[in-house]
């Protein structure tokens, strides 16, 4: 049975966006680049909300053709190829590509049966108002977050309003530019 996963950038004070959507305070470097890639690496599927979906088919597709990529950009965008896509919309009614996964009926339902059908684990994509739908319906198995050395002091939150979880610390990383990467499991009972 496969695991969902959270992969999230996070403010100090617990945003993971400003409340314009923007993201340009999340710190990017090759370490935390190599420090998520380990992740992602061992997923088979990627759940994106449509705002991040959209980002994700208009960038990755690209760096395949881009001479300029960076061997760990062109790793991720041939994972990126290569990997099942789950779009969860409740507003979309079609996507172009055709490969793709659209979920816009019962989301833990569906959530619930995707991990039942598929045999490597699925990982939420940023994406923080699915990742709060998905939160507040118990259905995280885990959680990558790395949290920036940045208060936005207001923004869309990823933690709020959820069902009281027991977590388990797997590891803590920190890196020089002050972001500390923590990857936490769901405790066991």
């Amino acid at each position: 049975m496969a695991k969902l996963i959270s992969l999230m950038h996070l403010s100090f004070d617990g945003f993971a966006a400003t409340p314009k959507g923007e993201m340009d305070w999340i710190t990017h470097d090759q370490k935390i680049f190599e420090h998520v890639s380990k992740y992602i690496s061992k997923v088979g599927t990627g759940v994106y909300g449509p705002k991040t979906f959209q980002m994700m088919e208009s960038y990755w597709p690209e760096v395949l053709k881009n001479a300029q990529s960076s061997e760990l950009e062109i790793e991720h965008a041939k994972w990126y190829q290569s990997a099942k896509k789950v779009v969860c919309s409740r507003t979309l009614k079609h996507l172009e590509n055709k490969e793709a996964i659209l979920l816009n009926g019962n989301l833990a339902e569906e959530i619930k049966k995707l991990k039942q059908q598929f045999d490597k684990d699925m990982m939420v994509f940023g994406s923080p108002r699915l990742t709060q739908s998905l939160a507040r319906l118990d259905l995280f198995d885990e959680y990558v977050v790395n949290v920036n050395p940045v208060l936005l002091g207001g923004g869309i939150r990823m933690f709020e309003d959820l069902p009281k979880t027991k977590l388990e610390l797997v590891s803590a990383t920190p890196f020089s530019s002050g972001v500390v990467g923590f990857h936490y499991k769901r405790k066991s009972s």
